[in-house]
């Protein structure tokens, strides 16, 4: 049943932002990008906590915005929680970082761009700047899948400047979530003769793309991200033989350097900066990320680093009040 809407609604404003960091990035992808903000009813957002919600792959920030049938879309969700005293008034920022290739994993990549770099040193301050809210130990970042990603990815690699993260079925155990998807990849290529361009050049073209089209753009964008070959059309490389589906050692090395659970081997001492992790993912996730998901909460048992993990008995598609759980942990540990 979709909700029924009634409690204090906040304001969300698109703005615009003409990015200097993406400017010549190597999809030749749009610099100016919307950025979506929520401020809760009668508030200004001065003062307040800042989270930035990253969506997953075939989004962009904006879309969480949209109406909803049959549920919440993200601000009405925060309303309800607001207004319900679940959650304190909180600004949440949504910024538009789709690509050409489907989407981004919100890191810095030859292959896609600097998508780290367009957070950290663009959209936060644009945002704080404008409503004075966030700042250091005032600021946290969320997503699901690819979100979820570059939500781990960030507090792993930056928790100088995220105090608080939340992983909801984010991309990790990459052997068990991208090895499965190559031999489908190479059965799509064998009808363009092999040729990544031409399979590509054909995707634009149709006026609807299938869904098994769109795990294979995904699969591809994985390739640009983890492992650009800039001679290579969009710096799209497979990391196995074409012919044989044969893992190729070296390209294999620099999809697994970019594993959340590599990552977070070499750096997950920085997590201990952080107010607050949480993690969870669902008993039945579709593409296996529940054994990555484990894999990490071990890891960071193993390592003393407190955080949040629950599993949950559903798959990977509309899980989004899920939100219900950690953004309530994260906003209650940024106040402290």
């Amino acid at each position: 049943m979709k909700s029924d809407n009634h409690y204090p609604a906040g304001t969300v404003v698109s703005h615009w932002l003409d990015s200097l960091i993406l400017q010549g990035n190597p999809l030749g992808d749009s610099t100016r990008r919307r950025i979506d903000i929520y401020v809760p009813y009668a508030q200004s957002g001065l003062g307040l906590p800042l989270l930035v919600d990253l969506v997953g792959f075939l989004a962009g920030g904006p879309t969480h915005t949209n109406w909803k049938n049959f549920g919440e879309n993200l601000p009405a969700r925060l309303d309800r929680l607001i207004a319900t005293g679940e959650l304190p008034p909180v600004v949440v920022a949504l910024p538009d970082c789709f690509t050409c290739l489907g989407g981004n994993q919100y890191i810095n990549s030859a292959g896609t761009g600097r998508w780290a770099d367009f957070l950290l040193e663009e959209v936060v301050p644009f945002v704080e700047g404008k409503l004075g809210c966030g700042g250091i130990g005032k600021r946290g970042v969320f997503g699901k899948s690819s979100g979820g990603y570059g939500a781990i990815t960030h507090a792993l690699l930056y928790p100088h400047f995220w105090a608080a993260a939340a992983c909801h079925s984010g991309d990790m155990g990459f052997e068990q979530l991208m090895l499965p998807e190559f031999p489908g990849v190479l059965r799509a290529l064998t009808a363009h003769n092999n040729d990544i361009k031409a399979w590509l050049t054909d995707f634009y073209s149709k006026p609807k793309q299938k869904g098994s089209d769109l795990h294979i753009l995904m699969t591809l964008a994985m390739c640009a991200t983890y492992d650009p070959d800039p001679a290579a059309f969009m710096g799209i490389r497979l990391p196995v033989d074409m012919l044989t589906c044969e893992i190729i050692p070296p390209r294999w090395h620099n999809f697994l350097r970019w594993d959340p659970l590599n990552i977070a081997a070499e750096h997950a001492n920085g997590l201990k900066q952080l107010k607050s992790l949480f993690i969870d993912c669902g008993t039945k996730d579709q593409y296996n990320l529940l054994y990555g998901a484990r894999r990490l909460h071990r890891l960071l048992e193993q390592k003393g680093i407190a955080h949040v993990y629950e599993e949950f008995n559903d798959d990977h598609s509309s899980v989004d009040y899920r939100m219900d759980r950690s953004l309530p942990v994260l906003v209650q540990a940024l106040l402290k």
